[in-house]
């Protein structure tokens, strides 16, 4: 591939990792190319209103805020590539061999920024009411629910966080679970079961989703029974865990046990000099855009300096 021009940093992933790390490589003159994806911006795509994103004392619609990363990386050089990445060699050593289609685009670095996906129940209501009355980001959206009566779906250690930061909020958390115990560490159920606020729900699952503009209830089945009741909820809040987006990644580089790439910290370096990773992609325990934006900076910076000892 002589003919094919080595780019300093290509950057796959477009949410607030990837457009923050696009705008700090740009100002760096490294003329970063953003590949994408058909399905750009990340999660902050599916969020309505945005209150808790520094800057914005009014609050910013999901995809508004998006727009505005992406203008402003595009404003200093940032290219963009509006398509999917087929596959990538990583482990042949920089530069880096990154396959979208026909094409092969070569890479100094590689910021690897393609987030992870809340798991959802897969109800068709419950996709048209996200933003809605359907969360599955409770530090996100509890604020909206003052006073309000909420299900929390999951029987884990995130279900109890997530079940226990909304009862700030909510008058009424209720949590439901397929089984007749927890999956909850200890300590975790037993602070969750002493919340005058928090009730359980055992051997239930939601089946269906209540409302028309706005969540008004849920519809649970009786795991053992299959006897079904409405249930009153103004929201619906999922826990039942996260997926990386790190198949193209996995076999080369180092992953954890649920397949989120590590770093090490501090710094965004992966297990293969030269290619770093942020973002949702690497945190199992935020997972906030401001956190994302924060490790997309570090890993432009990251690259940069990468670049600089290697020549």
């Amino acid at each position: 591939m002589p003919d094919t021009p080595i780019r300093n940093v290509v950057i796959i992933g477009s949410g607030p990792a990837g457009l923050t790390a696009a705008l700090y490589a740009a100002r760096a003159d490294l003329e970063p190319l953003v590949i994408e994806g058909q399905a750009a911006g990340g999660q902050l795509m599916q969020t309505t209103e945005v209150e808790n994103f520094p800057g914005f004392p009014d609050g910013r619609m999901g995809p508004e805020l998006m727009m505005d990363f992406r203008k402003q990386a595009e404003k200093f050089g940032t290219e963009f590539l509006t398509r999917d990445v087929d596959a990538v060699d990583l482990t042949s050593g920089s530069p880096f061999a990154i396959t979208v289609g026909a094409d092969t685009i070569l890479a100094r670095t590689v910021i690897i920024s393609t987030g992870a996906t809340a798991r959802w129940l897969g109800l068709p209501n419950e996709q048209r009411l996200i933003g809605k009355g359907v969360s599955a980001c409770a530090t996100c959206d509890g604020f909206f629910f003052r006073d309000r009566e909420l299900v929390v779906v999951g029987g884990g250690d995130s279900a109890m966080e997530e079940a226990m930061f909304l009862t700030k909020f909510a008058s009424k958390v209720t949590v439901i679970h397929r089984r007749d115990q927890l999956r909850a560490s200890k300590i975790m159920a037993d602070r969750a079961m002493a919340n005058e606020k928090i009730v359980f729900e055992w051997n239930s699952e939601v089946v269906d989703v209540l409302g028309d503009d706005v969540v008004t209830g849920v519809v649970l089945a009786d795991t053992r029974t299959g006897e079904r009741r409405e249930m009153a909820a103004d929201g619906l809040f999922l826990a039942i865990g996260h997926d990386p987006a790190s198949g193209l990644f996995a076999d080369q580089l180092e992953t954890d046990s649920q397949g989120y790439l590590v770093v090490t910290e501090p710094t965004t370096a992966t297990s293969i000099p030269g290619v770093f990773a942020a973002g949702d992609i690497t945190d199992t325990i935020y997972r906030q855009a401001i956190t994302a934006a924060g490790q997309g900076c570090k890993a432009a910076i990251d690259a940069e300096r990468w670049l600089e000892a290697s020549h």
